[in-house]
């Protein structure tokens, strides 16, 4: 079964694989996945509203109201989180306000839960926008999209909206410093474990050189019929091909 839409801004804590004990911020509407990506794992079900304009929609928060919303969960909770995270449904940078939200979530932050971090859980898409990677670069992780290495396979795999192409996502990354990169590996006829594929992926990894790549198959239920989880052996072998490329990786 699919996840079910965030309903609110504040969600979890959640045990995250990847960061622990992590408070989720979600800034898009809760009626509707909106997403600059249709991606065919995506544990959410097919996007609603397909765009990459950071126009607001109806339902997405104010910076005030993400900041009160922020109090009064730290207030609540027994312990600081890990992690405050953008997330939520579907891509966080869309906000148009990100940058300013980034601003006062970390004022919130700095007052309540001085040693908590923040993160984003990003699909890269709005990487070529200056204001956005200004916004990512005042995390504490970031945690970018990378799934394919052609645009013929990026346009297969992700189905991104009219006029996103991965090279200008590729670039956009190389100019974020310390970033980790995160990679679904798939099987079948809409899948994206090909060896030519990843042979092509390995040599942006090299270009953007991420401080880590993190490694994962599916895990949850996802809308599209034509696709399966990697074998395990095989992503141990898409690992090493990465650290034999001079990065550090893990599977998920």
């Amino acid at each position: 079964m699919l996840l079910k839409l965030k309903k609110g801004i504040i969600y979890g804590p959640v045990n995250s694989r990847r960061l622990g004990w992590s408070l989720g911020i979600n800034l898009l509407p809760s009626s509707k996945k909106v997403c600059a990506f249709n991606c065919v794992y995506c544990q959410y079900g097919w996007t609603k509203i397909h765009k990459a304009s950071r126009r607001k929609l109806w339902g997405m928060p104010s910076v005030k109201a993400v900041g009160k919303a922020l109090k009064k969960a730290l207030r609540t909770l027994p312990a600081p989180p890990a992690y405050i995270t953008f997330s939520g449904n579907g891509e966080p940078t869309l906000h148009p306000d990100f940058n300013a939200i980034v601003d006062e979530v970390q004022s919130v932050r700095n007052q309540l839960a001085p040693r908590t971090k923040t993160a984003a859980l990003s699909n890269s898409a709005l990487v070529t926008d200056e204001s956005v990677r200004e916004a990512l670069a005042k995390l504490d992780v970031k945690i970018m999209k990378l799934d394919c290495g052609s645009q013929e396979m990026f346009r297969k795999y992700n189905q991104p909206c009219d006029g996103l192409y991965l090279e200008d996502i590729t670039e956009g990354l190389t100019q974020l410093s310390n970033v980790s990169v995160q990679t679904i590996v798939s099987g079948g006829e809409s899948g994206n474990l090909n060896q030519r594929n990843l042979k092509e992926w390995i040599e942006r990894l090299k270009r953007i050189k991420p401080s880590f790549v993190q490694l994962y198959t599916l895990d949850r239920d996802y809308p599209a019929k034509d696709i399966s989880s990697a074998p395990r052996e095989e992503l141990g072998r898409i690992k090493k091909k990465v650290q034999e490329a001079g990065l550090s990786a893990e599977i998920y």
